[in-house]
């Protein structure tokens, strides 16, 4: 089903609601619902990997969020369903006077699998960037989930100097919080070129996947070649993977190799890269 919100009130900033839903039909998982309100939508979903499996590609048409913006990201996966959520570039947030807010909320019935892949986070010098995300499981549901972020321009020598990045994430699963992190990242804060920061790296990356590895698969994640300084814990029913990265390219790759090796133990199927993500 398709429908449009009704009509918001004219405002200077732009404010935008997307709410998704996904349900299992026999073999297929197909999208049930797509509600949008302002500039925030999603192309025609895809099987590429045959009928289990729905894609769905998040686009934001402004192409960059500035002060006053409001995204709400709302999806629900529903009993044995499996959706994969992805976007087709960086997201990037604009230098600003005020803050601008994400709100993601996402909902995995039981049986069920959801993979949220967005590509980079790029904030500006200057953009007051304000994140929340929570992610209620149910029953035996499982998530692969990542983030991107990138602190700056540093291509263009832009230093993150000013504004601030906030970032709240709950990840639980029957109501039992299984993951609760927040974070503060201030413009020129000495935390960004601490040891017991960010190193001077303008890039963090983080990985969650729900279940536990074998040891020889988290060794072999470990020892992945790349150009990040990255790492690997396992904590009880949730994998954890983080790195720093001087680019976000570097970091992406670091994820997507992640990405191959862990789906097919954890999730069941071999990693099958979105097109998208090769544009």
């Amino acid at each position: 089903m398709t429908a449009a919100l009704p009509s918001a009130v004219f405002t200077p900033a732009w404010h935008a609601e997307l709410e998704l839903a996904y349900a299992r039909q026999q073999d297929w998982t197909r999208p049930v619902l797509r509600r949008h309100l302002g500039p925030l939508r999603v192309q025609k979903h895809l099987h590429a990997e045959g009928p289990q499996v729905c894609q769905h590609i998040i686009v934001h048409p402004p192409g960059g969020i500035a002060g006053g913006d409001t995204l709400h990201i709302s999806a629900t996966v529903g009993d044995n369903a499996w959706a994969q959520l992805t976007s087709p570039g960086a997201a990037k947030w604009y230098r600003a006077a005020g803050p601008a807010q994400q709100r993601v909320e996402l909902r995995v019935a039981p049986g069920a699998t959801l993979e949220w892949l967005p590509q980079e986070t790029i904030v500006y010098a200057g953009a007051q960037a304000e994140l929340q995300t929570t992610i209620e499981l149910h029953g035996d549901a499982r998530l692969l989930y990542w983030d991107m972020v990138a602190l700056g321009r540093p291509a263009c020598d832009e230093r993150f100097a000013s504004g601030h990045f906030q970032s709240h994430l709950d990840i639980r699963r029957d109501g039992q919080l299984l993951w609760h992190e927040r974070q503060r990242i201030a413009g020129d804060d000495g935390l960004l070129d601490s040891p017991i920061g960010l190193a001077g790296q303008p890039v963090f990356a983080t990985l969650l996947v729900t279940g536990d590895v074998s040891a020889e698969l988290l060794e072999r994640c470990r020892e992945l070649p790349s150009r990040v300084r990255g790492n690997l814990s396992q904590l009880p029913g949730l994998l954890v993977a983080r790195c720093l990265a001087s680019e976000a390219l570097h970091a992406r790759a670091w994820l997507i190799e992640l990405w191959r090796l862990l789906r097919p133990e954890l999730l069941g199927r071999d990693a099958v890269p979105p097109r998208i993500w090769s544009t």
